[in-house]
């Protein structure tokens, strides 16, 4: 029988696109509630091409760091690589009350979380990097497909990350192979709180492991991966 893969939360239709600049990103998105992360309330994020959605600053580094990062800079990275979106794919972004999205959001925190069975959501955002290559790559090179959506009801925070499809795993300027994107530096998932103690590495990154990421998971789908991300621990 075929398994449970990780679906993506729709994408495309109303959302906004991030620029096509290498290493760029999104403007500061003010949202409209406070988002917890490591006990810290937000209310700025920014969509960063290269994999990551950060609080209060952008983050244009290309090359991921090993976590933890304790230059104050906290964000979540469901698969920070060099991407290079001026070259092939594109990169949405949405925040959204939509009651059927909210509807989907509540249904899987229950599911995944069972002390969490009251869970209502009432506010999402969804970020898609939708077959996007690697910084070196060219309009043949491999893609990757992959999201993160995070998810509160004003206390509580959660980040799910749905892998569709994961090819690559380096860009040229972090020592990846030009045609296949493998090799050197590779990409780093988890969440950074930008000190020495809050943070969490997804086993397998920056190894060749993590080009597999979407067969594996921490909920039984493969190519998903669900987190509490609002307390001290992941």
């Amino acid at each position: 029988p075929a398994h449970a893969m990780a679906s993506l939360y729709p994408f495309w239709q109303n959302d906004t696109k991030t620029p096509k600049v290498d290493d760029g990103s999104s403007p500061e998105i003010k949202i409209s509630v406070p988002f917890i992360f490591f006990g810290a309330p937000y209310r700025s994020i920014y969509v960063n091409n290269n994999g990551v959605i950060s609080f209060n600053a952008l983050v244009s580094q290309f090359t991921p760091e090993a976590f933890p990062l304790t230059d104050g800079r906290a964000f979540v990275a469901p698969y920070w690589a060099d991407v290079h979106n001026g070259i092939r794919g594109e990169i949405y972004y949405r925040e959204s009350t939509d009651p059927e999205l909210l509807r989907r959001a509540s249904k899987d925190i229950r599911k995944h979380f069972k002390d969490m069975s009251s869970f209502a959501a009432t506010w999402v955002f969804i970020a898609t990097w939708e077959e996007v290559t690697f910084y070196g790559g060219s309009s043949t090179t491999p893609v990757n497909t992959f999201q993160a959506v995070l998810i509160t009801d004003g206390v509580s925070s959660f980040a799910l990350f749905n892998y569709h499809e994961i090819s690559w795993t380096t860009g040229t300027a972090s020592g990846g192979d030009p045609l296949t994107g493998l090799g050197g530096v590779m990409a780093q998932a988890g969440f950074n709180g930008g000190n020495i103690t809050n943070f969490f590495s997804i086993p397998g990154s920056r190894t060749l492991d993590i080009v597999n990421i979407e067969e594996t998971t921490n909920v039984n789908i493969p190519g998903r991966w669900a987190f509490k991300i609002d307390g001290r621990e992941i």
